[in-house]
């Protein structure tokens, strides 16, 4: 109940903001209220989950779930599930990416170009920073393979999430029929390779969790720096012309 509390506060002090600030942004904000409430829970689901864990409060929610899936997915699945966390390994993400911002570069799309791999570095500069700050232990539930660092939050998730939404976000813009196919496809690949994580019993389920709602918002955060930069270097190109 206190998330969704939070979520209805967070929204209606922004509508009144916005409405006594500024009109223009105010009436954008009512049109694009369902994408502004997901974007509020995202940052309400992501601080919750990181105050819990930093708290140790987690813990056994995390231990109960885990040992479900293991319980209930089969073994011989885990190759499947291990070829769905090597999509989103670094060396893979970096080298799509690499791919895209050329593709995108020639075809004339400079802000997307940029886009991508300014997402991606701040998505991996983050899970840096987070895992060496956040030194929390990874599952020992069974035996696993070994990956470096912290297990909060996972790499593989935030990565993929921040990689798939800036790649929604390019597709919407280029070709805004392809919207929900897109968004669809995305969710469907994060959703797999963080259920890769638990299933390979490597992460927490409050890893994944928290790292799918910062990828998201990495991205989303990266679009908008974006947009206002553009929106300003085109405003003074017409003041200049």
């Amino acid at each position: 109940m206190g998330p969704l509390l939070a979520v209805a506060a967070i929204y209606l002090a922004l509508a009144f903001i916005l409405q006594w600030r500024s009109q223009p942004f105010a009436e954008r904000f009512k049109r694009r209220r369902l994408f502004w409430l997901w974007v509020i829970a995202l940052g309400v689901v992501l601080a919750k989950i990181s105050e819990d864990v930093l708290a140790l409060e987690s813990g056994p929610v995390d231990k109960a779930l885990l040992s479900w899936i293991h319980a209930v997915v089969p073994p011989s699945l885990n190759d499947f599930f291990l070829a769905l966390t090597l999509s989103a390994s670094a060396k893979v993400i970096l080298a799509l990416t690499s791919i895209t911002t050329v593709a995108l570069f020639v075809t004339h799309r400079r802000m997307e170009a940029a886009l991508f791999p300014s997402t991606v570095l701040a998505a991996l500069l983050l899970v840096y920073v987070v895992k060496t700050l956040v030194e929390r232990t990874r599952p020992a539930l069974w035996d696993t393979q070994w990956y470096w660092g912290s297990s909060f939050p996972s790499g593989h998730t935030l990565t993929s999430a921040a990689f798939a939404t800036a790649a929604c976000i390019a597709l919407a813009r280029r070709w805004p029929r392809t919207r929900w196919p897109a968004f669809a496809l995305a969710t469907t690949w994060v959703v797999l390779v963080a259920s890769s994580r638990l299933v390979l019993g490597v992460h927490w389920p409050t890893d994944v969790l928290a790292a799918a709602c910062a990828g998201v918002l990495v991205a989303l955060a990266m679009d908008a720096a974006f947009s206002a930069l553009w929106q300003a270097h085109r405003a003074r190109e017409d003041r200049d012309a």
